[in-house]
């Protein structure tokens, strides 16, 4: 009996010493692996830059300074990708003494340049030549103010006109007045008039009397 016990622990001490002995080579190899990740044509930072280790699915992005920080093993390889920027790998040095490594990346420009397109608005040249000859140019501002301050456009755009608010309750408040002056009383007619009548024959032989077209 205590000789299976003394197998069982010496057993059992043989597996810690060997966990002890994995766990401090694999702490050995553990680097804390910062840097800042540039533009190669500008130096500036490139911010939120996925920085991931190949085939451990682990890694960090960049803050918006570029800087990134995390920890990685001796002999990584490092993917850096961002968005217009050409992919760019680095492998962690195996050789290091310390359990720190920095790093500035610098990533190239991922630049696409698209085939010059020409678009017309007619299908070919000899139609676009012949309405730019045809073409009416349109009169300058000087002109345009000169149109707009003529007597006829000056009527037609009176005529045209609305009434504005004020204008309304003017004309409201005068036929008030106009019924209130002649309350209790029987309003003048002008067919009567003499005055009317002198008025409305002045105007006739003036060219002033219009009679609307319905």
């Amino acid at each position: 009996m205590k000789h299976y016990l003394s197998t069982f622990i010496l057993l059992i001490s043989s597996i810690l010493l060997a966990n002890v002995a994995n766990s401090q080579s694999f702490d050995a190899n553990l680097v804390q692996f910062s840097g800042v990740v540039v533009a190669a044509d500008s130096l500036q930072a490139v911010p939120y830059c996925d920085i991931l280790i190949k085939n451990a699915n682990r890694g960090t992005t960049s803050d918006y300074n570029g800087y990134f920080s995390f920890v990685a093993l001796r002999g990584d390889k490092i993917e850096f990708n961002a968005i217009g920027f050409k992919k760019a790998t680095f492998i962690i040095p195996d050789t290091i003494s310390r359990n720190r490594y920095s790093l500035i990346q610098a990533l190239t420009d991922d630049t696409i340049f698209l085939a010059e397109a020409l678009i017309y608005p007619w299908p070919t040249v000899e139609q676009f030549k012949q309405a730019f000859i045809n073409a009416h140019i349109p009169d300058d501002d000087y002109e345009l103010a000169r149109k707009n301050m003529e007597n006829e456009a000056l009527k037609a755009r009176a005529t045209a006109m609305p009434m504005t608010a004020s204008m309304n309750f003017r004309n409201a408040m005068d036929r008030q007045t106009s019924k209130l002056y002649y309350v209790g009383q029987v309003p003048p007619n002008n067919l009567l008039n003499p005055f009317a009548w002198a008025q409305f024959i002045k105007a006739w032989r003036d060219g002033k009397l219009k009679l609307s077209k319905q």
